[in-house]
């Protein structure tokens, strides 16, 4: 007979739970805690304009995840896959440019779980394959400013223009491509393949068409070309008239994370001891790239990117820094951590494997394209 759990140690599971699910919140909300004793928090340190582009995505791909669209592309494609080879390159090409437009976290979320069930039905290495798309994901969405988080805000923060923008994270694509067709070509064998994978059906198509077109509308927010709170009527008005459950998919904790770091940095800014370190440090446009890297290795690329922002100009540097610096530690990009959680849910045994060919492989890049970068973009 199992022993009853009493009232205070089912609260403490799930306060352990919760720290340990929402880690990164927990440790902004307690800085922005501390600081706020310190220094008088304001409403002016929050971007509110940031905080919408993040809803709006992520409401809308929460709803096209619902209708399986992005199911049904990715199924579609592997279909006409007729080696293991080609359905790595299939799955590694739809990661990676997918998180282009719906954000590194939402295409390992979305694609990972297809890889894991691809892997029990045919001859696949499914470990090599989610580490893969994790490099691809963060790789990819280093192009767009709605990649990821820390282009998103650090697009609006400067105000940078759209073609400047596609021109300092170019680079990185083209390489990103060069760098993942090495690894398949050199890693996966060309094994024929057969798949026992029936075509995800989107029964609801008219949902999707209106979600198709609200998404339209964030990305022209996204490129200033219509006002951002226009666009987050048009989201609410979408979902709100589809399903408003779909409203509670969306990651308020990632949101709230955000305004808990802008309060910190907000507060930490204010304090002249903290911001003449802070700017000496960043002082010359290399000092800025490397910082960034290393920020992004200790804290993740998301709060280094705005703490750094707040105490240099050099913002080509620290985009570059960030986005090269999402490769690296297991927790320089917080999407690494989705698709090791995805794997491990699966796979239990195979943590210490899973950790030594993710770093070697992230090492490897942070190697490659640190200097590669550095040589051919950053101001010297």
């Amino acid at each position: 007979m199992e022993k009853a759990i009493s009232p205070g140690e089912d609260y403490i599971k799930r306060l352990i739970s919760f720290l340990k699910r929402d880690a990164v919140l927990v440790t902004a909300s307690a800085l922005a805690a501390v600081s706020s004793t310190a220094y008088e928090p304001r409403l002016e340190y929050i971007d509110f304009r940031v905080l919408a582009l993040l809803f709006n995505l992520m409401a809308i791909v929460a709803a096209l995840k619902k209708f399986k669209a992005l199911d049904w592309a990715a199924i579609f494609l592997i279909g006409r896959c007729k080696s293991s080879r080609g359905v790595f390159i299939a799955l590694l090409s739809i990661t990676f440019f997918s998180s282009m437009l719906i954000t590194n976290d939402v295409a390992l979320i979305t694609f990972v779980p297809i890889s894991l069930i691809i892997g029990k039905k045919a001859n696949i290495n499914t470990l090599s394959l989610v580490i893969y798309q994790t490099l691809a994901a963060n790789l990819g969405s280093a192009l767009t400013p709605m990649g990821n988080p820390q282009n998103l805000y650090m697009y609006s923060f400067y105000n940078v223009g759209s073609a400047e923008f596609f021109m300092m994270t170019a680079p990185i694509a083209m390489l990103s491509v060069a760098f993942l067709a090495g690894i398949v070509f050199v890693k996966c064998e060309k094994e024929a393949l057969r798949l026992g994978i029936s075509q995800v059906d989107v029964s609801d198509k008219k949902p999707v068409y209106w979600l198709c077109a609200a998404f339209a509308a964030v990305i022209l927010s996204v490129f200033h070309v219509i006002d951002y709170r226009v666009a987050l009527i048009v989201t609410l008005l979408t979902i709100l008239a589809i399903d408003k459950r779909l409203l509670l998919q969306v990651d308020y904790s990632l949101l709230l994370t955000f305004v808990a770091f802008f309060v910190f940095v907000g507060n930490l800014s204010s304090g002249y001891a903290a911001r003449s370190f802070l700017s000496e440090s960043l002082r010359g446009h290399g000092r800025t790239y490397f910082c960034a890297i290393l920020a992004s290795q200790l804290i993740s690329n998301v709060p280094a990117s705005i703490l750094i922002s707040r105490f240099t100009d050099n913002y080509k540097e620290l985009i570059l820094g960030v986005n090269i610096g999402g490769m690296g530690t297991m927790i320089a990009s917080m999407a690494s951590l989705i698709s090791y959680k995805l794997y491990m849910n699966e796979n239990p045994l195979e943590n210490r494997k899973y950790m030594g060919m993710f770093a070697l492989y992230n090492i490897l890049g942070l190697l490659l394209f640190t200097p590669i970068i550095y040589l051919l973009m950053v101001d010297k």
